[in-house]
């Protein structure tokens, strides 16, 4: 007769903590459902790491420059070529060879060059001082300056040179590749 009760004693703690375990499970799978007889789910803790910071500092230099929001040194108003700009085009022509460089504001050693000493470039044209070597550099730059990302230069050559026939050639060849000759004005916030 003992052995009976304690029989039924063990099926009833067998069966509750089944119950307990199923009640576990239903709030694993479910984990949006509320049971009335569930424990109340913890809130999440705040980890202050991932906080904003009151101070945010800038990684990519070339990003208020696209955005014509950074600082143009304006130099002197008497100063030729003007100072106020992002990036700088020259075009110079030797008596043997052609070349374009493009400065940065900060620099004094050219961000890209290209010219018609470069032997890639001069094998295939038939003289180094043509206009269409001329129309040959503007090209080779115009693909340099996209692929290291100046899509916008200042170019501001003096007025009558600007009018012979090469430099207006590296003009248009310098446009049609892509580069936009002009430099938005500064944003003042």
């Amino acid at each position: 007769m003992y052995n009976r009760p304690q029989q039924s004693l063990l099926n009833v703690l067998t069966s509750t903590a089944i119950q307990q375990r199923s009640r576990i499970c239903m709030l694993t799978v479910c984990q949006g459902s509320q049971n009335i007889n569930s424990p109340a789910v913890p809130k999440p803790e705040e980890n202050h790491n991932e906080d904003i910071s009151k101070t945010f500092v800038n990684r990519n230099p070339r990003n208020l420059e696209q955005m014509a929001l950074a600082v143009k040194d304006r130099g002197w108003n008497t100063v030729w070529p003007i100072k106020e700009y992002y990036h700088r085009l020259v075009f110079r022509r030797s008596q043997h060879h052609i070349s374009a460089e493009v400065y940065s504001r900060d620099s004094v050693v050219p961000v890209l060059t290209c010219s018609t000493q470069e032997w890639a470039l001069k094998k295939e044209l038939s003289s180094t001082r043509s206009v269409s070597a001329c129309r040959a550099v503007g090209e080779v730059l115009a693909q340099r300056c996209l692929e290291a990302g100046i899509t916008r230069i200042v170019y501001r050559e003096v007025p009558w040179t600007f009018r012979t026939e090469s430099v207006q050639t590296f003009w248009t060849a310098m446009k049609e590749g892509g580069v936009v000759l002009s430099e938005p004005r500064r944003k003042f916030i």
